[in-house]
């Protein structure tokens, strides 16, 4: 379908969800939301289709009646989430201080690429660039995100491998194989929050993201979750970054995304995809949703 558009050459019409993220209103899938719960409208027609194309030049696009507009350059920064800070905020924040607080002033609409729970730490990215997130967190990508996760006790040879291989979460579904290690030491530069260190730390390698879905892993065989640190996404570290603070990205760090997500290769669309009642074995192989 193609709403509010003149443009003669069709190669200039691009998806209604891809124009809004590009415009900072939130990450494809958060546009796609929108799209569907009839918020959006374009040359003031509502919008819930969405195959929808528009011309990026001329549409006249709004999000709950007020106009989106395209930006000329996009902000990055990375953020160091201490434990009790929400990643979420908006109306879902109830009260609680979120990372839009850890900002520096002035710092325009953002949104977070991944979000991480109330009680876990470490990296977080926070951008208006909706296709980077999209490519940064959509499960086709299967980009590796690094977890250090603190246990009480040493899981035995045979529950790592039950971590490697994917265990079976609360709604049914089975996590896909992750790379799971035990390891002696955190990073040197890694500048944790006052809190509990003692234990076994695991260093976790995801390429999808269900929710709480390390705590959920752990808690499968028998060793809660005493301290969850989301270390890296794609190339992106955390460093040494203090709990709290935040920073805009350097070149080198920006340079380092940007490859990788040029690299990025969606999941052939010819593939069968799993359904909901899906077989474990597709689940296994097929099943990723990049959201932490």
């Amino acid at each position: 379908m193609t709403v509010a558009s003149r443009a003669e050459d069709k190669n200039e019409l691009e998806r209604l969800q891809k124009v809004m993220a590009a415009a900072g209103v939130g990450s494809r899938r958060a546009c796609e939301e929108l799209i569907r719960q009839g918020r959006v409208r374009v040359d003031g027609r509502p919008v819930t289709e969405l195959g929808t194309k528009v011309d990026p030049q001329t549409a006249k696009i709004t999000v709950n009646g007020r106009p989106v507009q395209r930006k000329k350059g996009y902000v990055y920064y990375k953020l160091h989430k201490p434990h009790g800070i929400l990643s979420d905020f908006g109306g879902g924040a109830r009260g609680f201080k979120t990372v839009i607080d850890l900002l520096p002033p002035g710092t325009r609409r953002v949104f977070p690429v991944g979000r991480l729970d109330l009680k876990s730490e470490g990296l977080m990215l926070l951008t208006d660039d909706g296709d980077l997130a999209n490519k940064l967190t959509h499960p086709r990508y299967e980009h590796p995100k690094v977890y250090f996760v603190l246990l009480q006790r040493q899981p035995t040879q045979k529950e790592l491998n039950r971590l490697r291989k994917g265990v079976e979460l609360p709604d049914g579904t089975k996590t896909a194989p992750a790379q799971v290690e035990v390891i002696e030491q955190l990073p040197r530069e890694l500048r944790l929050a006052k809190g509990q260190k003692a234990g076994h730390w695991l260093r976790v390698v995801l390429r999808e993201g269900k929710k709480r879905q390390i705590r959920h892993m752990t808690a499968a065989i028998g060793h809660p979750t005493l301290r969850l640190v989301r270390w890296s996404i794609g190339s992106l570290e955390l460093g040494d970054l203090p709990a709290g603070e935040s920073r805009a990205l350097t070149r080198a760090e920006m340079a380092g995304l940007r490859t990788l997500s040029q690299k990025s290769r969606p999941m052939d669309p010819d593939r069968p995809r799993k359904s909901r009642s899906g077989s474990r074995k597709n689940a296994r192989r097929h099943g990723s949703r990049n959201r932490s």
